[in-house]
């Protein structure tokens, strides 16, 4: 799939004053980076690197890309003939997907010409700031799931290509499953979900409607029980597909309380093994708020493809060097370092995490024993590296690197970020 025209025009006219001045072929370094975290977040989540190289690969102007900047006078001729042969021919490194990052790690760097470069920043940006957004809320509410079940069913709350994009990030933060069938076409996610109220209400009965969900998907299949009354609806439940129920599903009122009604109602039926999955609304601070109650699964959607509350990692892409000369923007409160830049992070000898170090790339600084590099070849001459990681190969980085993270910082409320950056 051509992804050409995900550009700026702003992009396209600076191509064309390069091209017209000379100064296009010059080699260039660009950086990914955030310059700090959404408010109240300790860490942030890489996620979205794996679609960003499919992405790359397939950035071309096709016939129809060109005719429409040819007919809107976007660019000149000269720019048109450049773009007609566009490939994308530089190198990138990055951190892997699941790693987590801080405010200034270079979490990206492209190196290319200006003109080969400077194309990419809307791609690259769109996909890192959207996807790392979601994962990073993601894996906050995985952590207040502790070991729970974890069901993505947001595709209704947001864009039909963001759904995909969100149930992938999601699944890469921890998440157990999505509901969205495109998302397990793409990326194969296990998919779960069970009827909604409008299939309760197609029928005479709640009985019937349970009855027909029973004798199609089995008595294993997750019975949603609030529309009319919790009671008599699990009642029902357990009457109609006997006390080997899959789950009931409760979207709506004081979850807690009434999951702890409905356990005990159920284990007072005989369905002692029946599962009881909450949904509507959920965020990690609901999720956290019900640990302590008798949950087996959550069903999450608006807050997790929202980034509950942070839509954007905030990421900016930079100009950092020019034919091997640091350059740098001043503006106030929108200061960049110059300089291709490499990070490494430090550990105690148990594991946790103590700093970050972000060091010129020509200075590597003498690394002890737990410290590690972190990050790693991604394209070279315009071709994907060998032996990047698989997604659940990235669920198993994020899982392993939050696992160092300092207590205090998985906590959900308000603080630093989780370790210290510092510059060299």
């Amino acid at each position: 799939m051509s992804t050409s025209l995900f550009t700026d025009h702003y992009e396209l006219t600076m191509l064309a004053a390069a091209l017209r001045d000379g100064t296009a072929d010059r080699p260039c370094v660009f950086e990914v980076f955030a310059r700090r975290l959404p408010e109240g977040r300790r860490y942030g989540v890489v996620a979205g690197t794996g679609r960003l190289l499919d992405a790359i690969e397939a950035f071309r102007f096709g016939e129809a890309e060109l005719e429409l900047l040819e007919r809107t006078n976007v660019v000149d001729d000269a720019t048109l003939s450049w773009l007609a042969d566009y490939r994308f021919t530089g190198d990138v490194d990055g951190y892997p997907e699941g790693e987590l990052y801080f405010p200034g790690s270079p979490i990206l760097s492209v190196r290319a010409s200006f003109g080969v470069g400077v194309v990419l920043e809307t791609l690259a940006l769109s996909i890192l700031n959207h996807d790392s957004a979601i994962a990073s809320a993601a894996a906050r509410m995985v952590g207040a799931a502790n070991g729970r079940r974890m069901i993505e069913m947001g595709s209704r709350r947001t864009h039909e290509d963001a759904a995909v994009a969100s149930a992938r990030a999601a699944y890469l933060a921890g998440f157990t499953a999505t509901s969205n069938l495109e998302a397990a076409r793409r990326h194969g996610i296990p998919t779960a979900g069970t009827c909604a109220h409008a299939f309760t209400l197609l029928h005479d009965s709640e009985e019937e409607a349970f009855q027909a969900q029973v004798d199609a998907l089995g008595a294993g299949t997750t019975l949603l029980v609030d529309t009319y009354d919790i009671t008599a609806g699990i009642k029902t439940a357990v009457e109609v597909a006997g006390p080997e129920l899959g789950a009931v599903r409760i979207d709506s009122g004081d979850l807690g309380v009434l999951a702890r009604q409905a356990r005990d109602q159920l284990d007072s039926l005989g369905a002692k093994n029946t599962r009881i999955v909450v949904s509507g609304d959920l965020d990690e601070y609901s999720i956290a708020a019900l640990r302590a109650e008798p949950v087996d699964a959550y069903g999450v959607g608006t807050s997790v493809v929202t980034g509950s509350g942070a839509p954007t990692a905030g990421m900016v892409y930079k100009l950092v060097e020019v034919a091997g000369r640091p350059v740098a923007k001043r503006s106030s409160h929108k200061e960049s370092r110059g300089g291709r830049k490499n990070a490494l992070r430090r550990h105690k000898d148990t594991g946790t995490a103590l700093e970050e170090v972000v060091f010129p790339n020509a200075q590597t600084p003498e690394l002890g024993p737990d410290d590690r590099l972190l990050p790693v070849p991604l394209v070279r001459d315009g071709q994907r590296a060998d032996g990047l990681d698989t997604l659940a190969e990235s669920r198993e980085r994020l899982r392993a690197a939050l696992v160092t993270v300092p207590w205090e910082g998985l906590k959900l409320s308000r603080g630093e970020p989780a370790i210290p950056t510092t510059f060299l």
